[in-house]
């Protein structure tokens, strides 16, 4: 008796050994990393220079339409708006190595991915309005998704569409690391990978869900093990770098697209300033000290000291393109600006396809009101 007692005492499985091994991941794939030094070679002579130029452009582009978008906020000229200085390298390193073919299923922070996969800025800017004819894009995509992790089902079910189509394209989308924290995500990846549908999931950890900061919202040590769950392939890329992003993606594609099924890739970034135009302050929740070290890594610095020292790119290339891109968006605002106004009538008429008649009532009372 005493043996078995004994025998007892000694565990089947060491837990914290398994705990303790989550922790050993691979370490984010580089190519350029934060002092501007190529660390991948070979993957960095794949590219042209005229390719590298044209990352550095979109990132340049991405980071003028923030700062004038913001300005456009301030003035209270737009509706909602999530910021995206600090993620250039993330959305147009992923973006770019989609196909036109592509369906993009977009959240509210990547109006630059859905603007460079078909829709204007005037569109983009009636969407964050709340105008009907923001949605009217010619790009293969979705509105941009306002629930946390919704996006991740709605790319699940358009891929399997592409796949019973059989149709030679991918769904992509996007969240933030709070994204993987809510149901949908994990309810979407899941889908996708039980149904091994064309998928792609990318995650922007930009350490923060608003104010809430990633370790406290999941003890998982990297947000690409909860694709593992889903039996779907996952990799954290470093996502201040647009070389490793565009690499990966365009790997993943490639995955996809031969039947493998979907992937999660994990980037990680920073959001350099609050998580909406609503109002925030990220000062109350994050420290100067804390920041710091992300904006030195900034991906815009590390591309155009490549670029400069290739004297490939110039002061004023870049002051040129940034003037560029804000006229742009001043013309854009103009745009919507004149747009007519939508009626509550006209916005009730579209909610169901035949109005019920507790919905015919409310149009009549609407249409009476609006022509007084």
């Amino acid at each position: 008796m005493k043996g078995m007692i004994e025998m007892a005492k000694k565990s089947i499985v060491d837990f914290s050994k398994i705990k303790k091994n989550l922790s050993d991941i691979p370490k984010p794939i580089q190519v350029i990393n934060e002092h501007a030094e190529i660390v991948n070679q070979d993957i960095f002579d794949t590219f042209s220079d005229e390719q590298l130029l044209e990352f550095m452009k979109k990132m340049v582009w991405e980071r003028a339409l923030h700062e004038q978008t913001m300005n456009f906020s301030r003035q209270g000229r737009m509706g909602f708006y999530a910021p995206t200085a600090g993620e250039e390298a993330s959305e147009m390193g992923t973006v770019l190595a989609m196909e036109k073919q592509d369906y993009l299923l977009p959240a509210y922070r990547d109006i630059p991915q859905l603007i460079q996969h078909g829709a204007t800025i005037t569109q983009a800017y009636l969407w964050s309005r709340g105008h009907v004819k923001g949605n009217e894009f010619a790009g293969r995509s979705l509105m941009p998704q306002i629930i946390i992790g919704a996006a991740y089902v709605e790319t699940a079910g358009v891929a399997l569409g592409l796949k019973k189509n059989g149709e030679n394209a991918i769904a992509f989308s996007y969240t933030g690391d709070g994204g993987t924290s809510q149901g949908d995500s994990y309810e979407g990846m899941n889908f996708a990978g039980a149904y091994q549908v064309p998928a792609l999931f990318i995650v922007q950890d930009n350490n923060y869900a608003i104010s809430t900061p990633r370790s406290k919202q999941t003890a998982a040590p990297s947000l690409a093990q909860k694709a593992v769950a889903c039996g779907i392939p996952s990799v954290q890329v470093d996502g201040m770098d647009i070389v490793a992003c565009y690499s990966v993606a365009k790997a993943a594609r490639d995955y996809i697209i031969a039947g493998n099924g979907p992937v999660m890739i994990e980037t990680l970034t920073d959001r350099y300033g609050a998580h909406s135009s609503a109002g925030d302050d990220p000062s109350r929740y994050r420290t100067k000290e804390e920041q710091q070290p992300w904006l030195d890594r900034d991906p815009l610095i590390r591309l155009r000291q490549i670029l400069t020292n290739k004297k490939l790119w110039s002061d004023e290339q870049e002051e040129a393109l940034v003037k560029e891109t804000k006229d742009a968006c001043k013309e854009a605002i103009k745009e919507a600006d004149q747009t007519e106004p939508e009626k509550v009538s006209d916005m009730l008429k579209r909610t169901f396809e035949v109005p019920t008649p507790e919905l015919q009532d409310e149009i009549a009372k609407f249409e009476e009101k609006e022509s007084k």
